[in-house]
Formats: C-alpha cells, sequence, structure tokens
C-alpha cells in the first residue's frame, strides 16, 4: 500500500505517491506545469527543459525530479516564466513554424505552450532553414520544418512499438530526426499508422494524409481551452 504524501507547487499542497515525479504528481492533482518533451507512458527524458521548477533556489526537471514531502516547488515565478518564453521563442525561429498555414494550429502543444506563456511573436531572428518533407508512406508525412527534436516519436516507437523507427543523428543546430531505412524515407521503414510512433508528435511534424483539416479551426483541442486545463494524454495523442 502505498503512504501518500505531499509537497507545495506556489502554495497549492500536492498529494504525491512513492516514485511519483513532481510533474506525475502535479498533472494528477490537475496542476499544469509547461512540458513539450513529457508524455506519462514514457519514461522521464527531460530534453526540452520547458518543465524546470525551483527549489531552495536551484532549477531542476519536474519531469525527472521524484517528488520529496514537505519542499516548496516554484513553478510560476516572472524568471521562471521568462525562462520559459525564451527557449519556445527559441524554437519558433530554428524551425519553419507558420502557424496559420499549419494543419496543427489549434492542437498544437508548441503553438498552444506560447500562448500560455504570453508569448505573441518571435523575439530572436529566424533560421528558416531549409528541411525536407518525406511524403514516401502511404498514410504518414513527415515535415522536418516543424520537428522540434522532443524524441517523442524515438521513445514510442523503440519502448511502445520495439521498432526503433526514428532516431536523433547529429549534434547542436545539426541535429535532425532520421528514419531507420536504407533509404531514410518513411515508406521504407517499419512504420505502421496503428503505431504509437504515429501519435505522440507534439507539433505538425508528423501528420496523417487523406484527411487534413477534419476539424475546422476554432473548434480543435486547445481553441476550446487553454492547455492548462487539458489533460496531458490527450494533449499528446490527439490528432487535429
Amino acid at each position: 500500500m502505498s503512504l501518500e504524501r505531499s509537497f507545495r507547487l506556489d502554495g497549492q499542497e500536492i498529494p504525491f505517491t512513492q516514485g511519483q515525479t513532481l510533474m506525475d504528481a502535479a498533472l494528477a492533482a490537475g496542476e499544469y506545469i509547461p512540458h513539450l518533451c513529457h508524455n506519462p507512458v514514457l519514461a522521464p527524458h527531460g530534453s526540452c527543459r520547458l518543465c524546470v521548477v525551483g527549489i531552495k533556489g536551484r532549477y531542476v526537471s519536474a519531469c525527472t525530479q521524484p517528488a520529496v514531502a514537505g519542499i516548496e516547488v516554484d513553478n510560476s515565478s516572472a524568471q521562471l516564466i521568462g525562462y520559459r518564453r525564451a527557449l519556445v521563442q527559441m524554437l519558433f525561429v530554428e524551425g519553419n513554424h507558420v502557424c496559420p498555414a499549419c494543419e496543427k494550429s489549434g492542437a498544437c502543444q508548441l503553438q498552444a505552450v506560447a500562448y500560455y506563456l504570453g508569448m505573441l511573436a518571435p523575439h530572436y531572428t529566424h533560421f528558416f532553414p531549409r528541411r525536407p518533407l518525406d511524403a514516401s508512406h502511404p498514410e504518414f508525412f513527415i515535415d522536418h520544418n516543424r520537428c522540434i527534436l522532443c524524441e517523442l516519436c524515438v521513445r514510442a516507437s523503440r519502448d511502445l512499438d520495439g521498432k526503433r523507427v526514428f532516431a536523433i543523428a547529429g549534434r547542436g543546430t545539426g541535429s535532425r530526426l532520421v528514419v531507420n531505412a536504407p533509404s531514410g524515407r518513411l515508406g521504407d521503414s517499419g512504420f505502421a499508422a496503428t503505431d504509437r510512433a504515429a501519435h505522440v508528435c507534439p507539433v505538425g511534424a508528423i501528420l496523417p494524409k487523406h484527411r487534413g483539416y477534419a476539424v475546422r479551426i476554432g473548434h480543435r483541442l486547445y481553441d476550446q481551452q487553454p492547455i492548462s486545463r487539458v489533460g496531458d494524454v490527450a494533449a499528446n495523442e490527439r490528432d487535429p
């Protein structure tokens, strides 16, 4: 039998059980900590750094930090919000995110987090990289211009599908999503529409073909309510 304890998140008492992280406990209690690389069915990764919170003057990733009874956790100071906003601003300019023309608009986690953090325009100079679109698969395509390297598809393919279809290659600004096939094309891999990896992308990088704009703009997930009020699984695994 698990013994329930608690910590305080911005003064709010958050119960947790042994083994839960700060992120798991907060989400279970209905309290939102911004994140992009977290998914409750996957092992913590800590790569996006958006979920960083403050504990006794130091910063830790909420998705990897085990909950500890009695601690005070800062999730909303001006300094933290500014740090998170800068991270999101950099993600927008490192790729090509043209929200009004994107099929994922209104159901995109990156876009929704930006609104939550008060980011209404990019702050840094755009890179405008030229990245390919892989439409070789009969049911799904990859738009590398929108990939934010969260590795959700990498981990889902490896840990849930048992296929290892995706990987991250390169370093720094040269990092990119690659497909495990001799040709490097999605259509030549073992990827299937039923894979969990097909449905975890938080942005518009991996999308289904043949049914674009099935849900009208204005009626999509984050059009209805802010990301802070949407359940984690719904945020990560619902089509546009």
